[in-house]
């Protein structure tokens, strides 16, 4: 632990000195971080000794230490440590040195070094490829802070209800591994968190089948959700669209986002529908355009009026989707107009 008390203390001389030599802009640390400046004993010249053994250049290598000063308070035995544990996932020290340069606070907090490595292990048998585990260093870090036993058991409750829910062992593997690739942060939760969401839906009569096609329709984020908040956005959507619990269901079934998304969301993007002249038969009919932000939505209108296609009369989905689908949508729409209905006896209208 370093104190932070900046007051009666003045920077260390031979810090900054080390930290010229390197080329580092010792503005952005002092904006940044000023209390490593402030510490008595750091260690610049080693680390970037070890950085530069990597492959990295001294533009890297300042960059480093400019994005994530404190990497200079590590012993090099730390530094050290934490380079051989991610050279478990990592190809080759190149690909390293790329990922410490995107994320250095990931790869400079060492301080759970013990459960980094057990956790790496763990996913490894899993049958985590390492290019996965990779992104979870990075991405998801705070993953690896936990004791390897809970994530086993976060990782045992999900099998167990998977195969309780009708799931078979054969898929089961692939399951657990789609599922935390798609979303690592349900090992953050607790197995009872998850036993009490899965026991909400099968209480608001979903089947076991409709159960598991939910948890994969939703990349594991029903796992950070609770009852509560999912029965006041169910409860929200059934008022909204005037519906049977029945029809709710299917509403769910098709857009799980009503489920997800928390009453203050769904009221805002309704009513950015609404306003757009978007009829609640219309949501009803499409309710995966709950899932786009208002942003979203009124930016695709407004290119879709442009073509002159009318968002009140047609479907909603021409909307939806990712980025991607909204731009093969909205090519297909625009080559239709495009293209000329060509009348051979027509006269030719020709501009002066």
């Amino acid at each position: 632990s370093y104190t932070t008390d900046t007051k009666s203390r003045e920077e260390n001389k031979n810090t900054l000195e080390s930290l010229y030599s390197l080329s580092v802009d010792i503005t952005k640390i002092r904006r940044l971080k000023e209390w490593v400046l402030l510490q008595d004993v750091a260690y610049v010249k080693e680390i970037a000794g070890i950085l530069q053994e990597m492959g990295a250049d001294e533009t890297t290598v300042a960059n480093i230490i400019e994005r994530c000063p404190e990497a200079i308070l590590h012993t090099p035995a730390e530094i050290n440590s934490q380079r051989a544990l991610w050279q478990l996932v990592c190809q080759n020290e190149k690909q390293l040195i790329k990922l410490i340069e995107q994320f250095p606070e990931s790869f400079f907090t060492t301080k759970y070094q013990q459960n980094q490595k057990a956790n790496i292990l763990f996913f490894q048998e899993l049958g985590l490829k390492n290019n996965i585990i990779t992104r979870f260093l990075t991405s998801a870090p705070n993953i690896f802070y936990n004791p390897v036993e809970k994530n086993k058991n976060v990782i045992e409750t999900l099998q167990r209800n998977y195969l309780n829910l009708g799931g078979s062992e054969a898929n089961m593997k692939i399951w657990i591994l789609k599922l935390l690739s798609q979303n690592p942060f349900i090992l953050l939760n607790t197995s009872t968190a998850i036993q009490e969401n899965l026991e909400f839906l099968q209480k608001n009569d979903f089947t076991d089948q409709e159960v598991l096609q939910l948890l994969s329709k939703l990349k594991g984020f029903i796992f950070q959700l609770n009852s509560t908040t999912m029965q006041k956005s169910m409860l929200f959507s059934k008022n909204m669209f005037k519906c049977s619990d029945q029809e709710l269901k299917q509403l769910v079934l098709k857009c799980p986002a009503l489920l997800y998304y928390s009453v203050p969301v769904l009221e805002e993007r309704l009513e950015g529908l609404l306003k757009e002249g978007i009829s609640i038969a219309q949501i009803r009919e499409t309710p995966m355009v709950l899932e786009l932000t208002t942003q979203i939505v009124q930016y695709r209108i407004k290119k879709l009026s442009a073509l002159g296609y009318d968002i009140k009369s047609g479907n909603l989905e021409s909307l939806n989707g990712t980025k991607k689908d909204f731009e093969v949508t909205y090519g297909k729409i625009q080559s239709k107009k495009e293209r000329p209905i060509f009348n051979p006896v027509a006269p030719l209208h020709v501009e002066d």
